[in-house]
């Protein structure tokens, strides 16, 4: 059952509320812009990287405060492996940090935590910390915040591809009967329903093989902002937009 949501204001603009389908179930957002803000102030690329760690504890924070049922966050694409050795130790020291930081608070706030991706590529100990975190907040039933991480969505759509295609080799799936839900359920985000809303962050106009499947109704948002300076103020933008957007999948205007 959806959650309700808060009406809030921002400005001149009131933002509704889920039952009248002004406010978005889930929204997912490419966090991107934290080498650049690193850059513009003469710092290292790790220091950007912590300050987009704070925007995502405020990111966090508004979307709870507005009653989101689902916020996906691009974290670590399939493409960042291919960055310099430190700075891909400095993510994953980062997310160690988090994982070791954080995951009892957002327990404690009733927030289950899903991550999607390769995550085995991140050796077994950070697998494991992933995993406890899952299974610690399996049962909670706030908001549901995934995590992408070592993610691509071609690689996704791949592998589903794979899976039904060994299905049907062993007899246990008919080729005819595969229709989009068939494959949405061989998804990694199978039980998740696509994001309503897509947003990215620091002016670039791109998806970057991120939910290619899932994003295919999604309204898209882009913002200007660097992702480090990302605050309760951007996301009840985001929602503003999001109201105005008319949304008929394709049908026509009444």
């Amino acid at each position: 059952m959806p959650l309700p949501l808060a009406t809030a204001t921002t400005g001149s603009a009131t933002v509704g509320t889920s039952q009248d389908g002004s406010v978005p179930r889930h929204v997912a957002i490419i966090m991107d812009g934290n080498g650049r803000w690193a850059a513009s102030r003469g710092l290292p690329r790790v220091a950007g990287h912590r300050a987009g760690a704070e925007a995502v504890t405020r990111c966090l924070k508004a979307a709870r405060a507005q009653g989101l049922e689902y916020l996906t966050l691009y974290a670590f694409s399939s493409e960042n492996w291919r960055r310099g050795p430190d700075e891909v130790a400095d993510l994953k020291g980062l997310l160690r940090f988090y994982l070791r930081h954080k995951v009892a608070e957002l327990h404690g706030q009733q927030v289950r935590i899903l991550f999607v991706g390769e995550v085995h590529r991140f050796g077994p100990d950070l697998c494991d910390e992933l995993a406890r975190a899952e299974r610690l907040t399996a049962h909670n039933t706030g908001m549901t915040l995934l995590l992408a991480l070592s993610y691509g969505g071609r690689s996704e759509i791949v592998q589903a591809a794979k899976a039904l295609a060994r299905a049907a080799q062993r007899g246990e799936i008919d080729p005819d009967s595969i229709d989009e839900d068939v494959v949405s359920q061989h998804l990694l985000t199978a039980g998740i329903p696509d994001p309503d809303v897509i947003v990215r962050t620091s002016g670039e106009h791109r998806l970057s093989n991120f939910l290619l499947w899932q994003s295919a109704y999604a309204e898209l948002v882009f913002l200007d902002q660097l992702w480090p300076d990302f605050n309760e103020t951007s996301f009840m933008q985001i929602l503003e937009i999001y109201a105005r957007r008319d949304r008929r999948f394709g049908a026509r205007p009444a």
